[in-house]
């Protein structure tokens, strides 16, 4: 709700003063002649909260807000809350409306023309692992050891929707999606993973049908060609991803199996989801498969010292060699788009008054997100990332700068949440990936960066995706961004009966804020921002967290025979994507 006719100060970060007349109005407007802006999270007396926009003075610290609306204001009292500084802009008039977890502004704005309303990993939902000629990957190998997996599961069955792809489809043209983002199983495909062992058609055939299943009802596919999920066969030929020459080789064949199998069905390609990911869990903590490391009680292999970054430059490399094979060969037929999908999370500084807090802050998003984005985009890692690691970090040839740099049609981003960071005065650890620093959920004040879910390392902040976004963009000069991952758990969720389970009002609050930010960073900071994809359509295998948390819109009882129920986050979520897709 947005107070109305009243002058609020905001200093050092505190509550500060009691709003009178406030008003449900989506059209309030804070004024401010100040050319820096704050945000101020407003929470009232019905338990709604919204973010209002104004302006401050340096970094924040304070700053005089006034508040008019025409609207007739209720008698509803409340309270305003120093949030962040946020992205630097000239105008001093925004609208303000209540959607959003400590959200932002919501402009009711066109983003997209052929929006991804609904996605997720197709890996996590298939089972059927060995149906049809599938062979293990590493994922399967990983999840048969004791203690790898929450509960000692396994994605054998998950949502079993490779039996299940007529009714997935139903239900995405009832959410009324319009793009649909999936994986898929190199295992499934080359069984043996490697450019001399043979294609299976089966496999092939199972995703062409679906492809074609897709685009009859309307929906568009994404397809993902690696999400974490290695053939088991190459990782124990060679060393998978620690083999860059061989890696890179075999990749690049599967890559142009699938690109030759699909053709100009399939509009959108990625080559690696979040491959910091399969870098640092899989073989900087051990989380991930194939679980090296170099802690013994958890992994009899691996240096977690020189392994992810081993790890990341092949990645970066096969991408290259990929999009080169469908650039050279496939793209000037097929008229597709091909890119990569990198994870991050916004950082705010643990104290904003502290200049190296501030400064690890840039450090973190680097060593995060620009240890990939940087050599797509400039040739090279970050000067951050080579002070501190020096030749543990591989160096790029002339002839992998040429494969690597410019190698996006469009930037994939994968985002959940945000946290604050705290700078480290000691020398960093042989085994730090994130840059000697801390990684925190409450600030100096204790302040807790958002609210609780499911999943320890997620707190939303809608307005820290605003800002992560305008920061990508300005870094590497405007590319197009397709959001390919954004949403979230819901605290115990699995333990509520299924009615209340169903209602879950926090994860459409989420949506509500992360969209509407998304919205503002397109109309008012300029950020091109084509497309947005939900995670996800269902329930399913979390990975190391097994069948523990659940991020659908769609609950699926994985002891009922996988029978999907839409929750009330489905139904939001088709009326959230509406409001801010381009009516043609």
């Amino acid at each position: 709700m947005c107070s109305l006719g009243t002058t609020v100060t905001i200093s050092g970060g505190g509550v500060v003063g009691a709003i009178e007349g406030t008003t449900n109005s989506k059209a309030a407007h804070l004024r401010s002649t100040e050319r820096r802006q704050v945000s101020c999270l407003c929470s009232c007396a019905s338990d709604k909260q919204a973010v209002v926009y104004g302006s401050t003075l340096e970094h924040g610290y304070g700053g005089t807000f006034s508040v008019t609306n025409t609207a007739s204001p209720s008698t509803t009292a409340g309270y305003m809350k120093y949030s962040c500084p946020v992205i630097q802009a000239s105008p001093t008039s925004f609208h303000c409306q209540r959607d959003g977890l400590n959200s932002h502004s919501h402009n009711v704005a066109v983003i997209l023309t052929k929006g991804l309303p609904v996605g997720l990993c197709y890996s996590k939902i298939e089972g059927a692992p060995h149906e049809d000629g599938r062979a293990d990957s590493i994922w399967d190998t990983f999840c048969r050891i004791p203690g790898k997996i929450a509960g000692g599961e396994s994605g054998d069955v998950a949502c079993d929707s490779y039996h299940r792809t007529a009714e997935d489809i139903a239900l995405l043209k009832e959410l009324g999606a319009k793009s649909y983002r999936f994986s898929l199983s190199w295992s499934r495909i080359i069984p043996l993973g490697g450019r001399n062992d043979p294609v299976n058609e089966k496999g092939i055939q199972h995703y062409i049908k679906f492809v074609d299943d897709l685009r009859a009802a309307g929906i568009e596919p994404l397809i993902t060609l690696f999400h974490w999920d290695l053939p088991d066969n190459l990782h124990k030929r060679y060393g998978g991803m620690l083999n860059k020459d061989e890696f890179v080789k075999d990749f690049e064949n599967y890559a142009r199996v699938c690109f030759k199998a699909f053709g100009s069905k399939v509009k959108f390609w990625i080559t690696f989801n979040e491959p910091w990911c399969s870098s640092v869990l899989g073989y900087g903590t051990g989380l991930f498969a194939p679980g090296r490391c170099s802690d013994r009680s958890k992994s009899a292999e691996g240096d977690s010292s020189r392994e992810p970054w081993i790890v990341g430059h092949s990645l970066l490399v096969a991408h290259g060699a990929a999009v080169k094979a469908y650039r050279n060969d496939f793209k000037h037929k097929d008229g597709g788009q091909i890119g990569i999908t990198l994870n991050g999370d916004w950082t705010e500084p643990w104290d904003p008054e502290d200049a190296k807090d501030r400064e690890a802050c840039d450090r973190k998003l680097e060593f995060s997100i620009c240890w990939f984005g940087d050599p797509i985009y400039f040739g090279n890692y970050p000067d951050s990332m080579r002070k501190q690691l020096g030749d543990r970090l591989p160096r790029f040839t002339p002839e992998e700068v040429a494969l690597v740099k410019g190698s996006n049609d469009f930037y994939g981003m994968n985002h959940y949440c945000a946290h604050y960071i705290r700078h480290k005065d000691t020398e960093p650890e042989l085994d730090d990936h994130v840059g000697n620093l801390d990684i925190l959920q409450q600030n100096k004040q204790g302040e807790w960066i958002g609210p609780e879910t499911q999943s320890l390392w997620l707190r939303p902040m809608p307005l820290g995706f605003r800002k992560l976004i305008k920061w990508l963009s300005d870094r590497y000069g405007g590319p197009t961004f397709y959001v390919t991952e954004n949403g979230t758990s819901v605290k115990g969720e699995n333990e509520l009966p299924l009615e209340q389970l169903l209602d879950d009002e926090f994860r459409c609050e989420y949506f509500r804020g992360y969209v509407g930010a998304l919205a503002d960073a397109h109309t008012i900071d300029g950020v091109d921002v084509r497309g947005y994809s939900a995670w996800s359509l269902m329930d399913n295998f979390e990975w190391a967290e097994g069948y523990t948390t659940r991020f659908g819109v769609t609950f699926v009882d994985y002891k009922g025979a996988q029978k999907r129920y839409p929750k009330k986050s489905a139904r939001e979520i088709s009326q959230i994507f509406d409001r801010y897709i381009r009516k043609e």
